[in-house]
C-alpha cells in the first residue's frame, strides 16, 4: 500500500459569494420604510499552507477534489451574509504548485508559507447598498461571484542540506541510518528504498540534514527506475554525496564506471552543475572493497573530487565524513545571499487606461464585438437577467465606463452583436445604443415617486393647517366698525 505520495494533481474550488437580498422595510404606520436587503457573504478561499508536521501527500491522492464553503445570501432588516469558511490545506515543506501546463505558481518553503490557490467569490451588494439619492428603492440586489475553479499540480521537493546519490544497494540507506537516527529500511536486494529518508545530523556546531534518494540506474532522468520520480528531491539539496559502492558482484560494474553514469543522469536532468561533491567509497570493510577503493582513489582524486573511504557496517570514515559534510553545508548557507524585507510595489493605473478592450470578431459572417476587462465581466457574472431594472443597471454601468463610446469607435452599429466575456463563458446581446424603454419614461432606474408623494395622515394635517391659517386671516382682516 501506497504510503509515500510526492505529486499529486487537485482541484480545488473556492466557495461562491452570497446573493444580495432585495428588500422593503415593513414596520407599522411605515408602509415606504425604504430598502434594508443585505449584503451577501464572502466565498471562502483555498489556502495552502506549510505544516511541518506534513511529509507526504498521500491525502490528497486519495481525495483530490477539495471545496470551501459558500457564503450566505444577505437577508432583510440590513441583515449581510456570514463569509463562507476558508478551507486550509496543509503541505509539506517544499511544496511547488504548478499549474496544468508546468508552470511554476508558488514554491512553498519554511513553516506557515501559504499561497491562495482559489479566490472565494464577492458576495453581492444588497438593495439597501445600491440605494442612492437619485436611486432611493433599487427593486433589485447583485448576485454574488462564483469562487475559481483550479487545477493545480502539487510536487514535493525534499528540503535537505546533503543528498545521497548512487546505483541501488550502494549502502545509501546504511550510510544515513550510522550518521543520524533515521530508520531507513535495509536490505540485500535492489530498490530496497523507494521513498527520499530523512536523518538530521550533528557534527560539532553545525547541525544539518541529509537524504536518502532511491537508487539511480543508466536512464534515470528518462523515467527508467525510480531516478525521474525522486530526482527533483536532489534540487533542493546543497551538497551531492556519490556513495560507490566497492564491494559489488556485478562483474560489469566498478565505482569509476558507476560515478560517470550517475553524473551523467545528473547533467541530463539538469540545474546540479553548481553543487559541491564528496565521493564516498563505502563498503570497504570487505578485503577486496577496501582494496578497490584504494585502486580507485587516485583516479577520482585527480578529477578533483574530495574521496572518503568509509564503512556504513564497521563504523570506518564515519566522523571525518560528518564534519567535512557539515563544513561544505556551512559554507554554502554563508554564500546564501540574506533574505531582505518584502519591498512594497506601488503600480497606479495609467491614466488613459479604460480597464477594459474591445475587439472586432466575425462570427457566421457577422460582425461581433467582444468586451474583455475585470470589471465587465464582474458586472455581468453579479447582474440577475430576469430582473429588468438589473439588466437597465447594468447598462448604465457599462455606458459610465466608457464601453458604449468604444463599441461606437470600433465601428458597431444597432443590432450588432456584443459579447462580454471570454468565448467559453460569454454573455451575448444585440447592442441598442441608449434606448429608452417604456418603463424607464415613468422615472430613472431605482427611483420611486411613492416616496416623493405626501402620506395621507401628513397630506390631512396640512389640509387642517390649511383651513386654520385661513381662519386666522379672515379674523384679522373683520373690522366691526364697517
Amino acid at each position: 500500500m501506497t504510503t509515500f505520495v510526492d505529486r499529486v494533481e487537485l482541484h480545488v474550488a473556492a466557495g461562491n459569494g452570497g446573493h444580495g437580498c432585495a428588500s422593503v422595510h415593513r414596520e407599522k404606520f411605515k408602509p415606504l420604510g425604504g430598502p434594508d436587503g443585505g449584503n451577501g457573504g464572502r466565498g471562502g478561499d483555498v489556502i495552502l499552507t506549510v505544516d511541518q508536521s506534513v511529509t507526504t501527500l498521500l491525502e490528497y491522492h486519495h481525495s483530490p477534489h477539495r471545496k470551501a464553503t459558500n457564503g450566505k445570501p444577505g437577508e432583510g432588516g440590513n441583515r449581510s451574509g456570514k463569509d463562507g469558511q476558508d478551507l486550509v490545506l496543509p503541505v509539506p515543506d517544499g511544496t511547488v504548485v504548478l499549474d496544468k501546463a508546468g508552470n511554476v505558481l508558488a514554491d512553498l518553503v519554511g513553516h506557515g508559507t501559504s499561497y491562495v490557490a482559489a479566490q472565494g467569490g464577492r458576495g453581492g451588494l444588497g438593495n439597501a447598498a445600491l440605494a442612492s439619492a437619485r436611486r432611493k428603492a433599487p427593486g433589485f440586489a447583485l448576485l454574488g461571484e462564483p469562487g475559481d475553479l483550479q487545477d493545480i499540480v502539487l510536487e514535493l521537493k525534499t528540503v535537505a542540506d546533503v543528498a545521497l546519490v548512487g546505483y541501488p544497494s550502494a549502502g545509501k540507506s546504511s550510510l544515513i541510518s550510522v550518521l543520524s537516527a533515521a530508520k531507513p529500511k535495509i536490505a540485500d536486494y535492489p530498490f530496497t528504498t523507494l521513498v527520499p529518508n530523512l536523518g538530521v545530523v550533528t557534527a560539532g556546531s553545525t547541525v544539518y540534514t541529509i537524504a536518502d534518494v532511491p537508487g539511480l540506474i543508466p536512464g534515470a532522468s528518462q523515467g527508467r527506475g525510480l531516478g525521474l520520480e525522486f530526482l527533483r528531491h536532489v534540487e533542493r539539496c546543497s551538497v551531492l554525496v556519490h556513495v560507490l559502492d566497492t564491494a559489488t558482484l556485478e562483474s560489469d560494474r566498478d565505482p569509476v564506471s558507476d560515478l560517470d553514469i550517475i553524473e551523467e543522469e545528473l547533467r541530463q536532468y539538469g540545474g546540479l552543475d553548481n553543487r559541491p561533491r564528496i565521493v564516498v567509497l563505502n563498503k570497504v570493510d570487505v578485503p577486496d572493497g577496501k582494496d578497490l577503493a584504494e585502486m580507485v582513489r587516485p583516479d577520482l582524486e585527480a578529477r578533483g573530487y574530495r574521496v572518503f573511504e568509509v564503512s556504513a557496517v564497521a563504523h570506518i570514515g564515519l566522523r571525518e565524513l560528518s564534519f567535512a559534510l557539515g563544513d561544505l553545508v556551512g559554507r554554502a548557507r554563508a554564500a546564501k545571499p540574506k533574505e531582505e524585507a518584502t519591498r512594497i510595489v506601488i503600480r497606479p493605473k495609467a491614466v488613459d487606461d479604460a480597464g477594459f478592450t474591445v475587439v472586432r470578431e466575425e462570427a457566421g459572417g457577422e460582425p461581433l464585438f467582444r468586451v474583455r476587462g475585470e470589471k465587465p465581466e464582474r458586472w455581468v457574472r453579479q447582474t440577475d437577467f430576469n430582473n429588468d431594472e438589473a439588466v437597465g443597471y447594468l447598462a448604465d454601468r457599462l455606458n459610465r465606463l466608457g464601453v458604449e463610446e468604444e463599441l461606437m469607435k470600433a465601428g458597431a452599429r444597432a443590432g450588432d452583436g456584443v459579447a462580454i466575456g471570454p468565448e467559453e463563458n460569454a454573455v451575448v446581446f444585440d447592442w441598442e445604443p441608449t434606448v429608452m424603454s417604456g418603463a424607464e419614461m415613468l422615472g430613472r432606474r431605482g427611483e420611486d415617486h411613492r416616496f416623493d408623494a405626501p402620506r395621507p395622515a401628513a397630506q390631512r394635517r396640512r389640509d387642517k393647517q390649511a383651513e386654520r391659517d385661513e381662519s386666522l386671516r379672515e379674523y384679522d382682516e373683520f373690522d366691526p366698525f364697517e
